[in-house]
């Protein structure tokens, strides 16, 4: 179990793995075609989730204070 205390790593942990499992998909299903996806989606998926997850634990604080000057 992971404790409390980690819940916006965890969030943006989660958050940055489906996001770039779905852009990867998307992208490398573009560049390749369908045929030929699950060949090298998986290794596209893996390197850009390697840039994601420090992205969303950057930029998510930065999104959350934008949001919060936009709303009341």
């Amino acid at each position: 179990m992971i404790p409390a205390k980690y819940p916006q790593v965890l969030f943006g942990f989660i958050l940055s793995g489906l996001m770039s499992l779905i852009v990867s998909g998307i992208a490398t299903a573009r560049a390749v075609g369908i045929a030929d996806l699950f060949s090298f989606w998986p290794g596209a998926w893996i390197s850009s989730w390697l840039v994601a997850f420090p992205a969303v634990l950057i930029v998510a604080p930065i999104a959350r204070k934008l949001v919060a000057k936009v709303t009341r």
